[in-house]
């Protein structure tokens, strides 16, 4: 009788269905976590996001089973509806308006330009993908990548090609990650010791009017001209709004705290969910990996390269490093540019004045894929 229970559970669990691919997957999530617990990648969303390519490669949990093969359908199924419906993306923008401050943005508003040339890797990514064979939808999908937001590329990938979604995601987070490896080479190669140790004059002050009516204005002109983008502008702006405005502390408080965390928690743990074995360890993956570094890469030229007109055009005025802050990995991008600029020259203090490209490159790149969905959706 013991030795017909023990057949009977030994039948019954998943290691009787593990297969090459669930093994692999395991590992890669566990080079995953240790990468966000000792190399503190992004730990807040690569770690629930590791968990969940964990979990998903565990056979026979049912955890992401469809409530149409199963009796009642599994947990992360129901909470991976606000990946696939657009919600999480858009609660995560309410939380980010509501810890960002465009003040840099309002009182150097040619920081735009640099949040606009950092979205060059997007249309290049966009061009070889579909070179390389990937649907439009796809190509979009992966170009988004360039725009180093994880949330908007999400958004997008759940509405155009939701079955990329599990390569796209891990790569737009893994090099949102790395930035502090990936953009210091490109920004010395393209920069003079000279340009680097440009010293930025005090940015003025913005007044309290400014920051209320901006993320009104932005949000009227933005929704009007793109639709699609409403969800992210839409909340992005109105996180903004309950900052700035003083009158509701307790909103704000929660939306950049206690609601961001836990939608963060669901958005990492469901996507990661996605990657099953069978669905993930495919050639096409490789290729998603390679057009995000590319797309990444080439939008931190695009930025610097504003940068350097920026700095010819303003006789010398302008570092142009903080338009490789223009991708929109807020604040990361901007300290990078912050510590390059001190290496060149241990005086200069450039975070501030790389926040307004930075912040810039958040609006950008909801932008654009505001601009894909109205084109492929």
């Amino acid at each position: 009788m013991f030795i017909d229970s023990i057949k009977t559970i030994w039948a019954e669990s998943g290691f009787i269905a593990l297969t090459w691919q669930y093994f692999v997957m395991i590992g890669i999530a566990c080079i995953l976590i240790y990468l966000a617990i000792v190399k503190k990648f992004e730990p807040l969303l690569l770690l629930p996001i590791a968990f969940g390519v964990l979990l998903i490669n565990l056979p026979l949990g049912g955890l992401m089973g469809d409530p149409t093969a199963t009796e009642n359908g599994g947990l992360l199924y129901y909470l991976y509806l606000g990946v696939k419906k657009g919600i999480y993306p858009s609660l995560i923008f309410l939380g980010i308006g509501a810890m960002t401050d465009f003040g840099p943005l309002i009182a150097r508003p040619s920081s735009l330009f640099m949040g606009a040339g950092a979205q060059l890797g997007i249309s290049i990514a966009f061009i070889i993908a579909t070179a390389l064979g990937f649907t439009p939808q796809g190509a979009a999908s992966i170009a988004i990548i360039g725009g180093a937001d994880g949330p908007t590329a999400i958004y997008l990938t759940s509405k155009l090609a939701p079955h990329l979604l599990p390569a796209i995601a891990i790569a737009a987070y893994s090099y949102m990650a790395l930035i502090p490896l990936i953009q210091p080479p490109i920004m010395r190669a393209m920069t003079t010791k000279k340009e680097r140790g440009v010293i930025m004059k005090q940015l003025r002050d913005v007044s309290k009017l400014e920051k209320i009516c901006f993320p009104i204005i932005v949000t009227i002109l933005c929704v009007l001209l793109l639709p699609t983008v409403a969800p992210l502008i839409g909340m992005l702006m109105l996180g903004n709004l309950f900052k700035e405005s003083g009158v509701v502390n307790r909103l704000s408080d929660t939306a950049q705290n206690a609601l961001i965390n836990i939608v963060t928690i669901f958005l990492g743990l469901t996507v990661g969910a996605t990657a099953a074995g069978e669905n993930f360890l495919r050639p096409e993956t490789l290729k998603i990996i390679g057009l995000g570094l590319m797309a990444f890469m080439f939008s931190t030229v695009g930025g610097l390269l504003i940068g350097k007109l920026m700095y010819l055009l303003s006789g010398g005025k302008v570092n142009p490093l903080i338009g490789s802050a223009g991708v929109s990995a807020v604040p990361m991008a901007a300290r990078v540019s912050q510590v390059e600029g001190q290496r060149a020259n241990p005086g200069n203090f450039l975070l501030m004045h790389a926040m307004g490209p930075n912040v810039a490159g958040v609006i950008g790149s909801a932008v654009a894929a505001g601009v894909l969905l109205s084109l492929f959706g």
